[in-house]
């Protein structure tokens, strides 16, 4: 990920941090740095009564609220003032269904019984076992950065490890300690070590292997009767998946059409305020979480106290858009975030978020972001609702076990940023954390 668009796609995911993932349970709640950081945000922003814009834009806001009797996600009365809303009723648009496959069932049934793993003390490593590992690599007896690690898991046969790792495995015994002679690839990102002869010395600690799906396993561990009804079974999640999958698309794609065909005329400055103190105080409060300045937590992520101002309008810019518009739509059509269909949405997040109520949702991630949400998940599914969509079913891709991330060749599989700012979907709230020594060490062993 770039650097410079690091903080930027940050803010993003907590301030849309429920709206992201629209009704999916995606977002887990066991993101708690997140939570309580946003939580502080949100607790701190109303509650700071010597905020003389804060207080300035609340009245504002109460006013309103109190003149329509409705919740409002802008400051202004008449959108159109501010806002050229892009067509947003009849729209074409397309729902596209990933078919599921028998390689795709093959594959999640894999990952179910790899869960299942269970310890094996006896008898040697066979080809889908999972190793446990500790392994030093030396080229011409030194020992090479990156070319050690401890506790290592390792799924044999992923193919996270270059040619002849993996392979070497098999058939050794717990608390065996191997040499393996193997060559990088010429082709290996690290120049060091393209093409370089180097060995690693391998002790496995440890390994587990999944069951077998048979009749007799899946009457015992499921509540399928024989294996090919599990199968079944394994068959209709993955086509729900992929149905809420395409409904996610569906809906992103609306509302990323109705948001490139909108202009805005002018900001709001009280609503831009607003929204660039959230933004800082979101960082100044992950800058607490690690014993730091803002500014040094800034300078962490390889940007200046500039490129942070200008994040900073971006990011209040975008959100201010967002909500012009979502308030536009709700107002000519005369949408409230208390009609009924609103309360639908409000209980489907309580649901998808497992809470106990909108109160805790609230408590969470504060108020404004709560309303935000059910403002446009509402939005979304009128622009849908009156939308010419045509269903498609697209030929599903090969799904097997996911490996370890590193690749063998030292690649990397991210998405762009580009393409993460443009839609504003990013689902994680909080900075990636840092890798332990040991996993570090392990990536670069196998994909630097």
């Amino acid at each position: 990920m770039k650097k410079k668009a690091y903080l930027m796609v940050l803010a993003l995911c907590a301030a849309l941090a429920i709206t992201a993932c629209g009704t999916s349970t995606d977002q887990k709640d066991d993101k708690k740095p997140a939570a309580e950081a946003q939580d502080t945000t949100d607790k701190e922003d109303s509650g700071s009564a010597d905020s003389k814009e804060s207080e300035e834009t609340d009245s504002n806001k109460d006013s309103e609220e109190a003149a329509s009797g409705d919740t409002r996600l802008v400051s202004v009365d008449d959108v159109s003032k501010y806002i050229t809303i892009g067509q947003y009723k009849g729209l074409t648009l397309d729902n596209s269904v990933e078919a599921v496959t028998d390689d795709m069932v093959d594959g999640r049934v894999q990952e179910e019984l790899q869960n299942k793993a269970e310890e094996v003390t006896e008898g040697t490593v066979q080809n889908g076992d999972i190793v446990t590992i500790n392994y030093v690599g030396t080229k011409d007896g030194v020992a090479f950065d990156g070319g050690t690690a401890n506790n290592y898991e390792l799924t044999i046969g992923s193919g996270t490890f270059i040619d002849g790792f993996e392979d070497g495995i098999i058939g050794m015994k717990k608390g065996q300690t191997k040499d393996l002679d193997l060559t990088f690839p010429e082709e290996y990102s690290s120049e060091e070590l393209a093409g370089q002869e180097v060995v690693f010395k391998v002790t496995l600690q440890s390994f587990k292997r999944a069951p077998e799906l048979t009749d007799d396993w899946a009457a015992k561990n499921t509540d399928c009767k024989t294996a090919e009804d599990y199968k079944k079974e394994i068959r209709k999640t993955l086509e729900e998946e992929a149905k809420t999958s395409a409904q996610n698309t569906l809906r992103e794609t609306a509302w990323n059409t109705v948001l490139s065909a909108s202009e805005v005329k002018e900001y709001p400055q009280d609503d831009l305020d607003t929204a660039k103190t959230e933004f800082k105080t979101l960082y100044e409060n992950y800058a607490k979480q690690g014993d730091m300045t803002l500014e040094d937590f800034v300078k962490a992520q390889g940007i200046s106290m500039d490129d942070f101002e200008e994040q900073s309008s971006q990011y209040a810019e975008y959100k201010v858009k967002q909500n012009l518009i979502v308030q536009g739509i709700m107002d000519a059509e005369n949408m409230t975030l208390e009609d009924e269909k609103s309360l639908g949405i409000q209980n489907e997040l309580i649901k998808s978020y497992n809470v106990k109520d909108i109160a805790a949702l609230v408590d969470k991630y504060g108020q404004a972001a709560v309303d935000e949400s059910i403002g446009l998940l509402r939005v979304e599914d009128f622009i849908i609702d009156n939308a010419t969509v045509e269903e498609k079913v697209t030929a599903g891709d090969t799904q097997g076990v996911d490996g370890d991330d590193p690749s063998v060749d030292g690649s990397s599989a991210e998405g762009t940023v580009d393409e993460e700012l443009e839609t504003a979907e990013a689902t994680d709230m909080v900075p990636e954390e840092e890798p332990t020594e040991e996993a570090d060490s392990a990536s670069d062993a196998s994909a630097e």
